[in-house]
């Protein structure tokens, strides 16, 4: 049988239940595939209009990976693998200025390009945040930076006037000085390959579990893994002992409610409208829910 194949999507999760042994005493045949680390950011410069939908669009190789939930969402509707409803996670995130840039409020955003993923958690979020402070056209967006790693050394290079990170990356901003201009944290889902063995699905979450509640005791014990993500070019600035939990997992249902109305949000606001609506199937032929356990 085939090894389930994980792909750490910059969380703390995946380093703990490898240290601990809890994918093994779950009896996990397992390997890690490499989605975002990377030794250069510029790896992460895919090009204008290149994000995590595409990745999945394109086909994952993994069995289980993560990105945000609008993504997820709109990616299993269209038959691109199928989100596991039993848990979601939130992750801080915000959008980033230079310490010396003159942006100091959400308002002074309004027609300054910020860099975002596309059909990414940065591009919605960044969205729904600054709707509460600008008007849809104010809000600008540049899609050119590629994904996570890439628009952090953009910023932190001085090379554009704002940036949405999450994770690892905000930790490190935040903790250089960087001024965070607005929270945009959001919800993440999980997206399993059909082909996946669910008694392996099964295993990764109990495991995943378990991990969540060493980092939830005692956090400050595993930062040191953000180190495994990010571009070397950073590590030697990198004061893991400043930087939190990162994303959290809720193992709660993500319900046919939030299917739904997360569809009827991303499609209101056009973010698929130079391709036309993706959605072919219903909550039910889209998910694992707990039925199918």
């Amino acid at each position: 049988m085939a090894k389930f194949v994980i792909a750490p999507h910059m969380r703390l999760h995946e380093w703990v239940a490898e240290e601990k042994g809890y994918f093994r005493a779950e009896g996990l045949d397992y390997e890690f595939q490499d989605q975002l680390t990377s030794v250069d950011a510029k790896y992460h410069d895919l090009g204008d209009k290149v994000g995590a939908y595409q990745t999945f669009e394109k086909g994952r190789t993994c069995d289980v990976s993560g990105a945000c939930h609008w993504t997820v969402n709109m990616a299993a509707a269209a038959g691109h693998g199928k989100l596991y409803a039993q848990v979601y996670s939130v992750s801080p995130c915000g959008i980033f200025v230079a310490p010396d840039s003159p942006i100091k409020r959400p308002e002074d955003l309004a027609g300054v390009p910020i860099s975002v993923g596309y059909q990414s958690g940065s591009h919605y979020s960044t969205i729904e945040a600054l709707d509460e402070f600008l008007k849809p056209d104010q809000i600008k967006l540049s899609f050119a930076d590629g994904l996570l790693f890439r628009r952090l050394e953009r910023l932190y290079d001085r090379e554009v006037p704002a940036v949405s990170v999450f994770s690892g990356p905000y930790y490190f901003l935040e903790s250089l000085g960087f001024r965070k201009i607005v929270d945009t944290s959001f919800m993440m889902a999980m997206m399993v390959n059909e082909n996946a063995d669910m008694e392996d699905v099964k295993k990764y979450f109990a495991a995943l579990r378990r991990a969540q509640v060493d980092i939830d005791l005692h956090t400050y014990k595993y930062t040191h893994y953000y180190k495994k993500e990010m571009p070397r070019r950073f590590h030697a600035e990198m004061d893991v002992r400043r930087f939190g939990p990162g994303e959290r997992l809720v193992f709660e249902p993500y319900t046919k409610e939030m299917y739904e109305a997360t569809q009827k949000w991303v499609l209101d606001r056009g973010i698929f409208s130079d391709d036309g609506n993706p959605i072919v199937r219903p909550y039910d032929a889209s998910v694992i829910a707990a039925a199918a356990e």
